[in-house]
């Protein structure tokens, strides 16, 4: 029986330096980067959520040009993600996402600013919350929203990879 491209989710763990994170695409594009350092259930969990329809697949073959992209910009030769990306969450959260992709590299913004962005000004905490819920690390950069203070907030990857990945673009 022949595997359905279509509804597969391919996989690889990519380990360069001091990073280590599984990565995930599906034939329309890049879908999840993880935590640093997350067991691989952080990412079958996901997938079990997001995509249940979905079979998980090791393939770094079909990652490699995602992986190269990412590695690139961990050691400091990209600034921007060209490849495409396979995003699954509610409106809402698709439309923080997008407010996200725009803050440039090496500049942070805060909740606040982002829900004004999408015309939602009070919506501070369900920013936050779909800030959260953004299933690519790094490639979408929620790492660069921190709070109105200027302090560092809550990060799916934990504040010690969001310090890193802001040191990284030397803020």
């Amino acid at each position: 029986m022949e595997k359905n491209r279509e509804s597969t989710v391919y996989w690889m763990l990519l380990n360069r330096g001091p990073w280590t994170m599984y990565i995930a695409a599906t034939t329309k594009g890049l879908c999840y980067v993880g935590s640093q350092h997350a067991p691989f259930e952080e990412l079958s969990i996901w997938v079990k959520k997001r995509l249940p329809a979905y079979a998980l697949s090791e393939d770094e073959y079909v990652l490699k040009p995602y992986a190269i992209e990412l590695i690139d910009y961990l050691e400091g030769r990209r600034k921007e993600f060209t490849l495409p990306m396979d995003l699954h969450g509610t409106a809402f959260q698709q439309a923080v996402w997008k407010v996200l992709q725009g803050i440039p590299y090496g500049q942070t913004v805060s909740y606040t600013d982002i829900a004004e962005q999408i015309q939602k000004p009070t919506a501070v905490r369900a920013v936050g919350t779909a800030i959260g819920a953004n299933p690519v690390l790094i490639t979408i950069p929620c790492h660069r929203v921190i709070a109105k203070s200027g302090k560092m907030t809550g990060y799916r990857g934990g504040l010690e990879m969001k310090e890193q990945l802001l040191g990284l673009e030397k803020l």
